[in-house]
């Protein structure tokens, strides 16, 4: 029988953790401190331990970076009510089988425990300390944050796929951070903003003379994250010529400059990030599957605004918050009935929408408390153009219209994402919550179900 020990000051959490555990053939053995838990541990050991964050005296942090001081294949499990992506680069940066933001459902945990103790991993050290200003408290962001955090000792190469102003970059940055690299340079080049003819003498440098208007050697961003890291935004808009000199620079690791005939050596981590399918533009033979596979290692979904609109408060305190203190304004504070209307609105231009509006708010507004005839136009005409006026199709009708004026590109993405979530909860209604039943209700297979839901963070 699998010894457990699990240490939480919170009793509730400790008994309900005992009775599940024994129930399902553990032994438990439970502290109400990290100390107390770390004093048994002199005299035996389990096979497991779960370990709160938040603790009086010895954190959570604290006890997991004992264990791999003094124990070689002890897993830990972390547990925590503070659920942001410091919490999970931390827990598994400091060697954590897993993370576990509370509240959990207890058949998960279980699961979780099962396979730690299957795995036996070994822990590993405790990287620094790293500010990050990534939140979200919702399910989709978890698992934007859970990825991070298991990425966070390695230099795997990342695809990030999400809609614009969702935050790649800034994700694509906290993977550079808490990486074995975070004090090597992190170069950004966005695809989409560079002309055609221009790709290859940003990315790989050009020598003096190699064409018109090249009067000196230039250093290509290649060169310039040598030992660090690559970030290419909007991977989708790369020339097919272009993205076939990249997939040797990724095969062999060297190139030359444009106009060069010596082969310069790189080591470069590569992180890309798209808003488009790029499955579809390899059918399209509008990217190359070759690459398409050697950027698609390790892929994170980042979760469109309106898919957590959970995070809207956090964010828009934080903006707000950002945004006084920049530009020495008073502090705004969103009324209740304003918050509702953000709620209510569908954010086409996501996170970076939602700053805008901060910022806007912080000089427009005319007084700290916002109220919602203080909000932007589009934000309270939404509710009224969201309602359908004489049929489903005109309501429709209407909302694409109101999204597409935010918008320059995805509004079929943005559309189809919005019915499949409301076919899903739909059938999941009807069916009372039975997958097997949801699923024939839409005519699909159960995986096809599961595979969407945990798309679209249902």
């Amino acid at each position: 029988m699998h010894s457990i020990w699990i240490a939480d000051d919170d009793e509730a959490i400790r008994l309900v953790l005992e009775e599940s555990l024994s129930s399902a053939g553990f032994k438990t053995k439970s502290f109400s401190s990290g100390e107390a838990l770390v004093s048994d541990l002199e005299n035996s050991q389990p096979d497991l331990i779960i370990t709160d964050v938040q603790m009086p005296g010895m954190l959570g942090y604290d006890l997991l970076k004992h264990i791999n001081n003094n124990f070689e294949d002890l897993p830990v499990i972390v547990m925590t009510a503070f659920a942001d992506m410091q919490a999970a680069v931390e827990s598994f940066g400091g060697g954590a089988f897993e993370y576990i933001p509370k509240p959990f459902d207890l058949e998960d945990a279980i699961k979780i425990i099962e396979r730690a103790l299957e795995e036996k991993p070994k822990t590993k050290g405790l990287k620094q300390d790293t500010k990050l200003d990534i939140i979200g408290e919702s399910q989709a962001m978890q698992n934007v944050f859970r990825a991070i955090g298991k990425l966070s000792n390695t230099i795997a190469t990342v695809l990030i796929q999400g809609e614009s102003g969702t935050g790649k970059e800034l994700i694509a940055k906290s993977l550079h951070k808490n990486s074995p690299r975070h004090d090597m340079p992190f170069i950004a080049l966005n695809m989409a903003d560079i002309p055609k003819e221009l790709v290859e003498s940003e990315l790989f440098g050009h020598e003096k003379g190699s064409f018109t208007g090249a009067v000196e050697k230039r250093i290509g961003r290649f060169e310039q994250a040598n030992g660090g890291t690559l970030f290419l935004d909007e991977i989708g808009d790369m020339p097919l010529d272009s993205q076939t000199r990249l997939l040797r620079v990724l095969s062999n690791k060297e190139f030359y400059r444009v106009g060069g005939d010596k082969p310069i050596k790189v080591d470069v981590r590569i992180i890309a990030a798209t808003h488009q399918n790029l499955n579809n533009l390899v059918s399209q033979k509008n990217f190359r599957e070759d690459l398409f596979y050697r950027l698609n290692v390790i892929k994170i979904e980042v979760p469109p605004l309106r898919d957590r609109k959970e995070d809207i408060s956090d964010l828009s305190k934080y903006f707000l918050k950002n945004y006084s203190s920049s530009l020495d304004e008073d502090l705004r504070v969103i009324s209740n009935e304003a918050m509702n209307l953000m709620n209510r609105y569908d954010w086409p231009g996501n996170v970076r929408q939602l700053e805008n509006v901060c910022y806007w708010l912080t000089l427009m507004s005319p007084s700290q408390n916002v109220k919602s005839q203080d909000l932007p136009t589009e934000i309270k005409e939404f509710e009224v153009t969201d309602i359908p006026t004489s049929s489903w199709e005109d309501g429709m009708q209407n909302w694409l219209k109101n999204v597409s004026m935010n918008i320059d590109s995805g509004l079929s993405e943005i559309a189809i994402t919005k019915i499949e979530k409301m076919l899903i909860k739909t059938a999941l209604e009807r069916s009372n919550g039975k997958k097997n039943d949801a699923a024939q209700i839409l005519g699909w297979g159960r995986n096809t179900l599961s595979k969407k839901m945990k798309e679209h963070g249902i």
